[in-house]
Order: structure tokens, then C-alpha cells, then sequence
């Protein structure tokens, strides 16, 4: 009987690492996110407390921006997670260019009048009044039901993209987008409601 031959066990080679990034598992990282997105948002309004409610509100100046992206861009939409994501997308977006936001919704206000009185802006809708606004929306995340702050931050961006569809000298693309958000936002307004947003 001839002896069998003997095989060298075989390794996985680069491509088989390629695929993990940094020994993360991507399911673990999705997880975790969604957990502290809803703990964020439920815990946050059981304490009811000023003090959290500005550590919420500021968590993209403290943390950047970038590293919210990097655990909650990619959740999805219906999701406690990727309602935050939009919101503090919609904030970072406010401050970084408020007098061309002021003048999108100026010019979507009396075409949306509905959404105009749901997002509660001053009049008139000036950036400070707008950056005003958009910090009272999150700081509702600790104050106030989720499904209002939903709701308001869903009119506000549909106003917005009312107004920068109706201004000839702005991206309809981004107006889209920005309508895309307010649906989105609107939807998961729905969910909460019903006691279904995960």
C-alpha cells in the first residue's frame, strides 16, 4: 500500500485578508451602532436633563461629523441610526452655508406653508434663525417624542428643497436629494409613531 502523500495545509492568502478591515466584522460594527443610536435617542429623553440634551446637540462638533458618518451613513433609513445620521447631516449642513439655506427656504416657505409652520421657523427665516431652529430640532432628541423631532426636521428639509427647486440657479439633483431626506425622515416619523423604528 503506498503511503498517501502528504499536503501542506493550506493558508489563506491576501486577498482573504483584503476583506477584512481592521479585524472588524462589519454585522458586529452595525450592531453596535444601532445600539448606541437608540440609546442615545431613548435614553437621552429618560433623563430629561439640559446637560445631555447640549452633549447630544453638540455630538457632531465634539466628535466630527466624519466619525458619525463612519458608524451611522450606512444604516439604513428606517432605523434609529440612520434617522440621527440625517439629522445631524441636516445641522452640519445649516451651519455650513446658513445664508444659502435661508434663502432656499424663504423661497420654498410659500410654496410648502404646511411644512413651513411644522419646522417652526422664525420670521423671518434669516441663518441665525435657522441655526436657531435646527438646534432646537436636535435638542428635542433629549427633550421631546423622536417622532416630532422626525417630523419637524422632515418639513424643515422639505421647505428646503421647495425652495431650491424653485430657484433657477441651484442643482434640481441636490433638491431631489434633499426631498429624499424629508421622505425618508418623514417615514421613520411613521414608524416612531407606531412604535416600530428599530
Amino acid at each position: 500500500m503506498n503511503p498517501r502523500p502528504h499536503h501542506r495545509p493550506l493558508t489563506p492568502g491576501d486577498r482573504f485578508f483584503e476583506s477584512m478591515e481592521d479585524g472588524v466584522d462589519p454585522a458586529r460594527l452595525a450592531e453596535a451602532a444601532d445600539r448606541a443610536a437608540v440609546l442615545l435617542v431613548r435614553g437621552a429623553r429618560r433623563a430629561g436633563d439640559d446637560e445631555i440634551a447640549d452633549r447630544v446637540l453638540h455630538l457632531a462638533d465634539t466628535e466630527g461629523i466624519e466619525v458619525i458618518a463612519e458608524v451611522w451613513s450606512n444604516r439604513p433609513a428606517d432605523s434609529v441610526a440612520g434617522c440621527l445620521w440625517r439629522l445631524y447631516l441636516l445641522r452640519s449642513w445649516v451651519y455650513a452655508d446658513p445664508v444659502a439655506v435661508a434663502r432656499e427656504f424663504e423661497a420654498g416657505r410659500l410654496r410648502a406653508p404646511v411644512h413651513e409652520v411644522v419646522a417652526g421657523v422664525a420670521d423671518p427665516p434669516g441663518p441665525d434663525e435657522l441655526r436657531a431652529m435646527v438646534d432646537q430640532v436636535l435638542r428635542g432628541i433629549a427633550a421631546s417624542d423622536f417622532a416630532d423631532v422626525l417630523l419637524r426636521a422632515a418639513s424643515f428639509a422639505r421647505v428646503v428643497a421647495t425652495g431650491r427647486a424653485e430657484l433657477h440657479d441651484t442643482d434640481t439633483v441636490a433638491a431631489a436629494r434633499i426631498q429624499q431626506v424629508a421622505d425618508q425622515l418623514d417615514h421613520a416619523a411613521r414608524l416612531e409613531l407606531a412604535g416600530q423604528l428599530g
